[in-house]
């Protein structure tokens, strides 16, 4: 993180923002470096108007996870991680550089965190779609701009990022000129709802595209274990 603090210094101050302070509640029992940014360091847009209208929509949060809880993340998943090879095609070409899996059972320390992203994510009782999927990007991997399908991926996703810190780019599907940019720090959460799943393409910059309002962030190694919510009425 201490890299990230730097150039997060050297950022100029974004044409556009969102305009209050997000809740970071973990952090101050997590022992991380925690940034002191406000929202508009973690969210530019195109436009004012765009980043307050989808301000409910799109939500980051730094420091959600301890690297305690990471490593104990990636103790359960290397070894069948270990087992399978990049693929460096997809059966839809949204995806370049990956592996994926799927776990329903979890030791007791990741479910914990697990169960925090559920409570913040997704309303109560509200019913998941399958088990925990997981993304394991190479460093020279990346997601291409895509939709995903409401029957499969559901109206909301709540993503952890393992390992690095990484941008996504959401952008309207019939207006490309507008877009948004999330700055997504290594165990920060991140959580898509709604039109900004379904009528904005998302992805993840490219290692050598991976820039921040300005400022280069480079892209390693990405794991990210991510849940959806059923499909509602959009």
């Amino acid at each position: 993180m201490k890299p990230l603090l730097a150039a997060l210094k050297r950022i100029r101050k974004p044409a556009v923002y969102t305009g209050h302070q997000r809740c970071r509640s973990s952090c101050a029992s997590s022992g991380l470096l925690t940034l002191p940014v406000r929202d508009e360091a973690l969210i530019v847009g195109s436009s004012r108007e765009l980043v307050q209208r989808l301000g409910s929509q799109v939500e980051v949060r730094t420091g959600f996870i301890t690297k305690e809880e990471e490593g104990a993340f990636l103790g359960e998943l290397e070894p069948g991680l270990k087992k399978k090879r990049y693929e460096f095609d997809h059966w839809d070409d949204a995806i370049h550089g990956y592996r994926e899996t799927e776990r329903a059972r979890w030791g007791s320390k990741c479910e914990e965190v697990l169960n925090r992203v559920r409570s913040v994510a997704f309303p109560e009782g509200s019913p998941l779609l399958g088990p925990v999927h997981i993304l394991d990007l190479d460093k020279t991997g990346y997601i291409k701009p895509h939709i995903d399908s409401v029957k499969f991926c559901g109206s909301t996703i709540a993503g952890l990022s393992l390992l690095s810190d990484s941008i996504m780019r959401l952008v309207k599907e019939d207006a490309t000129n507008e877009w948004l940019d999330l700055l997504l720090p290594r165990c920060s959460l991140y959580i898509l709802r709604d039109q900004a799943r379904f009528n904005f393409t998302h992805q993840i910059l490219k290692d050598d595209e991976s820039v921040f309002n300005g400022q280069r962030v480079p892209r390693l190694r990405r794991i990210s274990p991510f849940n959806t919510k059923e499909p509602a009425q959009l």
